[in-house]
C-alpha cells in the first residue's frame, strides 16, 4: 500500500486549477492555428487571430484566458493500492479548488442552491468531482473548468433503438445548430452513447478531456466523428458565430454498453478555451 497526502492532493489541484485557467494546451492551440489556415470568412479569420492571440498573451501573463474560469470538474483516478493520508480526498479537492482560485484571482462562480439560494460560496466550490478506482498505487488528478456559456448549450436525448445511427447522428448536429454561436465557437464537442442518462453524460464529459483532435480507437467511431465534424463545419455558423467555416475544432465520442430499450446520446460542449490539465501523484 503507497501512502499519498491529502495535502498534496490540496497543492496538486490548486495548481492545476490556476495552470488550466491560464495556460490552454498545445493541442488544441494547434487545432485553433490549423483552423485559421482554413477558414474563409474575414469576420471568422479575425476572430481566429484575436483568439490566439489571447491565448498567447494569457500564457505569457499568467493571467485568465476567460472571465468565466468556469465551475470545477475534476476526475479522478485512485489507485485501489493507494491509501490516502492525513486527511479526507473530497475535502483535499475541495481545498485545492479554494486555494487555486484565490491565489490565481480566478473568478468564483458557484453559488449555494440551484434555485432558491442563489448566493456565491466564495471560493468557487464545491466542485464536481468525479472518482473511479483503477489498479495501481498511483492518484490521476484531472482538472476541467467548464463555463457556463458552452455548458448551458449541452443537450441529452434517450434515443430509441430504431432511430438508428442516422438518428444519432442528426440530434448531435442539430444540437450544435441549436446552440449557434452561444457556445463560442469553434468548439469541441464532446459525445457520450450508451449506458443510462447519466453514464453518457458522463462520457461527454469525459470526451473532453481527451487530446484534441485524437480520434476513437474504434475505426467505426472514428469514421463517424470525422463525418460529424465535415457536416458541424457546413452549417456556417463560423468562430464566435460570425459565420464560416470553423465551427468545431473536433468531434469527440465515447461510449458504453446499453440496454436492448436504450439508446442515450449526451452532446457537450467545450468552448474554444477547452481547458484541461493533468497530473499523475
Amino acid at each position: 500500500m503507497r501512502e499519498i497526502s491529502a495535502k498534496l492532493i490540496t497543492s496538486t489541484v490548486r495548481d492545476l486549477c490556476i495552470q488550466a485557467a491560464c495556460d490552454l494546451p498545445e493541442d488544441v492551440e494547434a487545432l485553433i492555428a490549423a483552423g485559421l489556415e482554413k477558414e474563409e470568412s474575414q469576420f471568422g479569420k479575425y476572430s481566429l487571430e484575436k483568439i490566439l492571440k489571447n491565448v498567447k498573451l494569457a500564457r505569457a501573463e499568467h493571467a485568465p484566458m476567460c472571465q468565466d474560469t468556469g465551475m470545477t470538474v475534476v476526475f479522478v483516478k485512485v489507485g485501489q493500492d493507494a491509501l490516502i493520508v492525513d486527511g479526507d480526498l473530497t475535502d483535499a479537492i475541495n481545498e485545492g479548488v479554494r486555494q487555486g482560485y484565490e491565489e490565481g484571482y480566478l473568478r468564483k462562480s458557484v453559488v449555494k442552491d440551484p434555485v432558491f439560494d442563489r448566493k456565491n460560496t466564495g471560493d468557487n466550490t464545491p466542485a464536481v468531482i468525479h472518482m473511479e478506482i483503477v489498479p495501481g498505487d498511483k492518484v490521476k488528478i484531472e482538472v476541467l473548468p467548464k463555463g457556463a456559456g458552452s455548458e448551458n448549450m449541452g443537450a441529452v436525448k434517450m434515443c430509441k433503438p430504431a432511430e438508428g445511427v442516422n438518428g444519432v447522428k442528426d440530434f448531435i448536429v442539430n444540437s450544435i445548430t441549436q446552440a449557434g454561436g452561444n457556445p463560442c465557437p469553434p468548439v469541441i464537442v464532446g459525445v457520450g452513447i450508451g449506458g443510462t442518462m447519466d453514464k453518457c453524460t458522463l462520457l461527454a464529459k469525459k470526451a473532453l478531456a481527451r487530446k484534441a483532435g485524437e480520434p476513437n480507437p474504434n475505426p467505426v467511431y472514428a469514421e463517424m466523428e470525422a463525418e460529424l465534424l465535415e457536416r458541424i463545419n457546413k452549417l456556417g455558423i463560423g468562430p464566435q458565430g460570425f459565420g464560416g467555416k470553423v465551427t468545431a475544432l473536433a468531434v469527440h465520442i465515447e461510449t458504453y454498453p446499453t440496454h436492448i430499450a436504450m439508446m442515450p446520446v449526451c452532446v457537450t460542449l467545450n468552448c474554444h478555451a477547452a481547458r484541461h490539465k493533468e497530473a499523475c501523484l
